[in-house]
């Protein structure tokens, strides 16, 4: 009997079967372990109740049966879920639903389980989606149209302006301080122009992680993503990965249909997240690429940051979101994010409402920490 037995028949049989805890469980099978307890053990009655607060624990662990066991495994439990978790319940009888806080990381989980949902139960999951993006949009939308249109404002003026384009308005505010009483009339020191007109002063790429661990700021990089494309002085477009890329620039329009676009799933290639990017960027100097990861590559790391130094010495803007959400500190690669650093490209975790203002620094080209 090889020496990992006892601890794969306590994964198989749970914790209940060595209530003294004679087996120790090395790490992985510890976590292992966790995510099995989570949907298998215990009272499910009690879950099914407490399903609304539990919604960013479910969330989780949907993320983490992806990174501990394979895809065909990964199946049955989510299954499995639908019902012991109570989401069957809460998708089929949609009078349930006034009774569970419908939020970011019920989003995500109503996301990640989309493959295994009963067709008949979509809707009620669309119905939810929309409740909660139509929310956020109302929260989010106005301070990020602000933000990047006054930068783009800002960030575009002409300093040399022949006489056609001068901005007369921005000119006199800006010398008013050298009013003339005697002559009546304002000196310009400073000339204002317009910038530039007939295309997209600005293009952005939203490059971002759909992995399980990431589905909350999947959601709030959907609604932002929308936002921004409503602004026709800016260029937008959305890119999803895993181990796969997808262009979803398309659904911009609405982010109901981005996020029913999203298929989160398991794995992460950065690497071939960054060459697909690169291919869309036409202006590098006037691109922002926000990439939107916790920076654990499973493709190919060096690579990776050879990719992210010929973006940045091309001219192009990254920022490197390890989360888009409230759900603090998140986990990371901290080595890859070092590597990054030297190339001058940042890396942090932003909550919502910093975004605009994140948006707005990077339009104007300012240092950002």
């Amino acid at each position: 009997m090889s020496s990992s037995t006892p601890t794969r028949w306590k994964l198989v049989l749970g914790s209940a079967a060595d209530a003294e805890n004679a087996v120790q469980m090395p790490p992985d099978y510890g976590k292992m372990d966790d995510v099995l307890t989570a949907l298998y053990d215990g009272d499910k009655s009690e879950r099914k109740a407490g399903l609304g607060g539990s919604a960013p624990r479910v969330s989780r662990w949907l993320g983490d049966i992806r990174e501990y066991f394979p895809t065909e495994v990964v199946a049955v439990m989510q299954q499995d879920a639908m019902t012991r978790l109570g989401l069957n319940q809460l998708l089929l009888e949609p009078e349930i639903l006034r009774t569970v806080q419908a939020d970011v990381h019920l989003v995500g989980t109503l996301m990640s389980l989309s493959r295994v949902m009963p067709q008949k139960a979509k809707a009620t999951a669309r119905e939810v989606i929309t409740k909660v993006v139509r929310e956020l949009e109302k929260k989010l939308s106005n301070p990020l149209r602000q933000a990047v249109q006054g930068a783009l404002s800002r960030a575009v003026r002409n300093p040399r302006p022949r006489y056609h384009e001068i901005d007369w308005g921005a000119t006199i505010r800006a010398n008013l301080k050298h009013y003339q009483a005697a002559h009546k009339t304002v000196i310009p020191e400073r000339l204002v122009g317009f910038g530039r007109r007939g295309q997209a002063l600005k293009e952005i790429v939203l490059c971002v992680d759909q992995s399980g661990s990431m589905a909350s700021s999947v959601v709030y990089a959907g609604v932002f993503g929308a936002v921004l494309a409503s602004l026709k002085a800016v260029k937008t477009h959305m890119v999803v990965f895993d181990t796969a890329v997808v262009n979803l620039s398309e659904n911009l329009h609405d982010p109901v249909d981005l996020l029913f676009g999203v298929q989160l799933g398991g794995g992460t290639d950065i690497n071939l997240a960054l060459t697909y990017c690169q291919q869309l960027i036409s202006r590098p100097t006037d691109t922002i690429l926000v990439l939107i990861t916790d920076l654990y590559e499973g493709g190919n790391e060096k690579e990776m940051i050879k990719r992210a130094a010929a973006l940045k010495s091309a001219g192009v803007n990254i920022v490197v979101l390890l989360a888009l959400s409230d759900d603090g500190a998140p986990s990371f690669d901290r080595r890859v994010a070092e590597q990054l650093a030297a190339l001058d490209i940042p890396s942090f975790a932003c909550t919502p409402a910093r975004f605009p203002e994140l948006m707005a620094n990077a339009i104007q080209g300012q240092k950002l920490e």
